[in-house]
């Protein structure tokens, strides 16, 4: 159960993480882990089949998607359905809930290290890296990735900031991807040598991003390999067309021509 949500209650169509508790003839009774909170999975909203055996769809102890269809906090009643949530939402949420429980894990380790309570932490950092980032492990990942400037250029304060970097950087492993291409320079010049060096280094340093790397090689002449790695294949292929189209440019304007090929399939 997630320390965050215990005082909050869901809302109608919101996807929820829940165990499964209790099964009856009528249903199955869950408690939904990031709320803390019992609610009930009727047998109408488990399938949109005909149920022979509830037990052949739900179990004792294993953990369901659910979407919220009703919620009475005056009767501590939610009402939850299986069968109106889709694969897609399945995965996603799923990929959420783990990413929002490594989250707390490190900020529980941030606050016996700091000596702050966790609900005061999260008081003081959790909106905000929530509205910087894409999560609170968003947040913790660009930490880890780029450095205590990502807390600190957000607002979060410099004790804090340091100590969750430190924390992330020790725990997260941090994923990168790599792509290619083939990068062809060529000019006439008596000095055209010198021209694509120049058109070279230009196109590296229009590369440069905080948490992605750019390398530039000779293959034999006028071919060069451009090798980036970044977080994903979505900016790793930003950066790498950037780099190619600053070269060509460059190389035009100093008198000379030049192609590019990639070699990412992402």
């Amino acid at each position: 159960m997630s320390a965050f949500k215990s005082d909050e209650w869901p809302e109608v169509g919101e996807l929820v993480i829940s165990t499964v508790n209790e099964i009856t003839e009528y249903g199955a009774y869950v408690t939904l882990d990031e709320y803390g909170k019992d609610g009930f999975l009727h047998i109408s909203e488990i399938s949109s089949g005909w149920i022979r055996n509830i037990r052949d769809h739900v179990r004792e102890g294993e953990k369901l998607v659910l979407k919220v269809l009703r919620v009475n906090p005056e009767k501590n009643q939610i009402d939850l359905s299986l069968r109106r949530v889709t694969q897609r939402e399945k995965r996603e949420k799923i990929m959420l809930w783990k990413r929002s429980r490594k989250a707390e894990s490190l900020l529980r380790s941030a606050s016996q290290k700091l000596g702050i309570p966790l609900d005061e932490l999260y008081d003081k950092v959790g909106g905000t890296l929530e509205k910087s980032f894409s999560d609170i492990y968003g947040g913790l990942e660009a930490a880890a990735r780029e450095g205590v400037e990502a807390l600190l250029k957000v607002g979060v304060p410099k004790d804090i900031a340091e100590t969750l970097t430190e924390i992330a950087k020790e725990r997260i492993k941090l994923s990168v991807v790599k792509v290619k291409g083939t990068l062809s320079l060529t000019c006439i010049k008596p000095d055209g040598v010198l021209r694509i060096k120049e058109a070279l280094l230009r196109a590296k340093e229009s590369g440069l991003t905080r948490g992605s790397n750019v390398k530039i090689y000779t293959i034999a002449p006028p071919k060069y390999q451009i090798e980036v790695t970044a977080k994903d294949y979505k900016e790793a292929n930003i950066i790498l067309n950037r780099v190619a189209k600053t070269a060509i440019e460059t190389i035009t304007k100093l008198g000379g021509y030049g192609s590019f090929e990639s070699q990412s399939g992402k």
